[in-house]
Formats: structure tokens, sequence, C-alpha cells
């Protein structure tokens, strides 16, 4: 699994220099450090991005509250935008906000594919490069 989520994470950076943003995985990220590292860091002068990567197979994945929390603290330091970058099978790059991720009873977060597909920003609008219209 660390070797799809490492050529995930990577086809996400080549996304973002895409799109005119430096880009890079963030070494030792997941743990392998105390300091608190996002999985991906991008920025181009005017929006910073932390992003903290999951890609399944499933249609749920479940991330602790610790990583988020890690995310956001290096996000706030940083003064990047934090966000969880999520990727199911058969679909796009879909991005969430920590704070608009649903949680559950003992705090870590859920993210469903239904509601990512639903609630999620694609990458050209956390790029700023575009806004999606959501119907309520």
């Amino acid at each position: 699994m660390a070797k799809k989520g490492s050529a995930e994470e990577r086809d996400l950076v080549h996304k973002l220099w895409d799109r005119n943003f430096a880009a890079m995985r963030a070494p030792a990220s997941g743990g392998a450090t105390k300091n608190p590292l996002p999985d991906v860091v991008a920025g181009n002068g005017k929006i910073y991005l932390a992003i903290e990567v999951k890609t399944t197979t499933k249609d749920k994945v479940y991330i602790e509250e610790a990583q988020i929390s890690a995310l956001c603290d290096f996000s706030k330091i940083f003064g990047a935008k934090p966000y969880i970058g999520v990727r199911f099978k058969y679909t796009k790059w879909l991005f969430l906000e920590p704070e608009n991720t649903p949680r559950t009873r003992n705090g870590n977060y859920k993210v469903e594919k239904d509601y990512a597909l639903e609630k999620g920003l694609e990458i050209d609008e956390i790029a700023g490069i575009d806004k999606q219209m959501k119907f309520e």
C-alpha cells in the first residue's frame, strides 16, 4: 500500500506543477519525524496548500485525528490552507477542508465516497483556477 500511496502523491504533485504551483512530497511525512508534516506541500506565491493524501479502493477512508491535527498545526505555522486530498478508485482527486469533514464518535475523520463527490473541491478550485457551483 505504501508504494501505491507514494505513486498517488507523485501524481498529485505533478498535477499541481501543471497548474503553476511549486509542489513536493514532504519527506518523512507519516510519522518518521516528530514534526507535523503533511504529505504534499505546494504554493504559487499567492496560494499555499498543505495536503494530507488518502487513497483507497473502498467507499470510505478513516483518518486518525492526530494526522489531521498535525496537518492543521503545520498549515497554521506555514501559512497554508489545509486539505484532506482523497482519491477513490475510478474518481478524480477531491479535497475537503478538515473543519467540514465528518468525524467518528471517537474523534477520527471519516470520508465516504458519496460525501466527497458531493462536497469535495476539485483541484482547480483549491488552486484558485475555477469555482464550481454546488447546488443544494
